[in-house]
């Protein structure tokens, strides 16, 4: 049985304002109907309820590569605590930290403050989002690397995502082994990179200001451009405010409903290509809100889980799996590694794929993308192109 999470004390710490989770919208959207995973069932002592726990995993990644983690082992008051700091950083870091701690995507990482200017370190256009990116370096110095403000709660931040690296991820990838057919730990022990207190990945504090009139005309009512993760997992808490879009297995891009307390987990492009094209790296994007909550923030946290920075991807072919059925050749990340590899092209590794992206390619319009529009199947999509491997994302 998994231990629930516990939080560090709060006592003597400075007062923090608690997060008024906004109304949820009241209209009738098309929204996706996507599958919710009860985690806690993993541990259960009957084998037919792990095995159906399993199957409908495979279901939800088969059709949609997202789906609603619950019973993970965080509270709702818990995971609200999080919330009141992430509100709480946004609130109060100074003009000081925000220069200091300035992030430089160049660098290949988002580590630090994102002002509300565009995805490059100098200012650009108004996007309205900011944000601040916990790295490895965040965690291990907090005195140089974070902001004034949130260092009292650093026990707190660092202790929350070391449950979700250890506890959440490894038991969601314990799952997605076993829908392999491989030994419970394989994606863990040779896929996830976990070195304290989540490997290579990093966690977000974001916050989505209002976007209206000129600024929304401007963006066409998108606040990020359509994309793929290009790591293993990414655990999104859901949130009232109505933005995140996928491309649902009916092709086209269909919001998330609001699930209270659930995670909103979908797979990054390394699994894609571990899995031989069985997984699916979801393609997402974050849109302008309905109506009813055009005047509200929308304050996120995101894991984003990576894999092993030197590890040049391939699919696990020790997989029963795929020894059965071969792999999924359909459009995406996977079929454009597979033509590399089928040439003989060694294929970057992890560290190379995520750092080029992060930074030549941070949130472009598709119709500014150096391989501009191309058509596959109907579907208009814009492309890129890194170490020879076509990225192509719907608009």
């Amino acid at each position: 049985m998994a231990a629930l999470f516990s939080s560090p004390p709060t006592e003597g710490k400075p007062e923090v304002p608690k997060w008024i989770p906004p109304e949820p919208t009241k209209e009738a959207l098309d929204w996706a109907n996507l599958h919710t995973i009860e985690l806690a069932l993993l541990d259960s002592p009957d084998p037919q309820v792990v095995d159906n726990l399993v199957q409908l995993t495979k279901t939800a990644i088969k059709e949609d590569g997202f789906l609603y983690l619950t019973n993970y082992g965080i509270s709702l008051d818990q995971l609200h605590r999080q919330f009141n700091l992430a509100q709480y950083l946004h609130r109060n870091i100074s003009a000081g930290d925000k220069e200091r701690l300035l992030w430089n995507p160049q660098s290949g990482t988002f580590a630090g403050f994102k002002r509300r200017l565009g995805w490059k370190r100098e200012a650009g256009d108004y996007d309205g989002i900011e944000q601040f990116n916990f790295y490895r370096p965040q965690f291990e110095d907090p005195e140089s690397n974070v902001p004034e403000c949130i260092k009292p709660f650093m026990d707190e931040i660092i202790a929350f995502c070391e449950y979700l690296t250890y506890s959440v991820n490894r038991r969601l990838l314990k799952l997605l082994s076993r829908i392999l057919e491989l030994p419970d730990d394989y994606l863990w022990d040779n896929v996830q990179s976990h070195e304290w207190p989540l490997g290579d990945g990093y966690f977000r504090h974001a916050l989505f200001y209002p976007l209206l009139g000129e600024d929304k005309e401007r963006r066409k009512g998108v606040r990020m451009y359509g994309h793929t993760d290009y790591g293993s997992t990414t655990l999104l808490f859901s949130v009232p405010v109505t933005a995140l879009h996928i491309w649902s297995k009916h092709n086209k891009w269909q919001p998330v409903k609001y699930n209270p307390g659930a995670l909103v987990v979908n797979l990054g492009e390394a699994l894609e290509i571990i899995s031989g094209g069985h997984f699916k790296a979801t393609k997402h994007k974050v849109t302008a809100t309905p109506e009813d909550q055009e005047h509200c923030e929308r304050l996120s946290l995101v894991q984003f889980n990576a894999s092993i920075g030197d590890m040049r991807l391939t699919p696990a072919v020790a997989s029963p799996l795929l020894q059965r059925e071969g792999f999924v050749p359909s459009q995406g990340i996977f079929q454009q590694y597979k033509k590399l590899m089928d040439a003989g092209v060694p294929v970057p590794t992890n560290k190379e794929w995520r750092d080029i992206q992060i930074a030549t390619n941070s949130q472009i319009a598709p119709e500014s993308r150096p391989g501009g529009i191309k058509e596959i199947n109907g579907v208009k999509y814009g492309v890129d192109k890194f170490f020879g491997v076509e990225v192509a994302l719907p608009r």
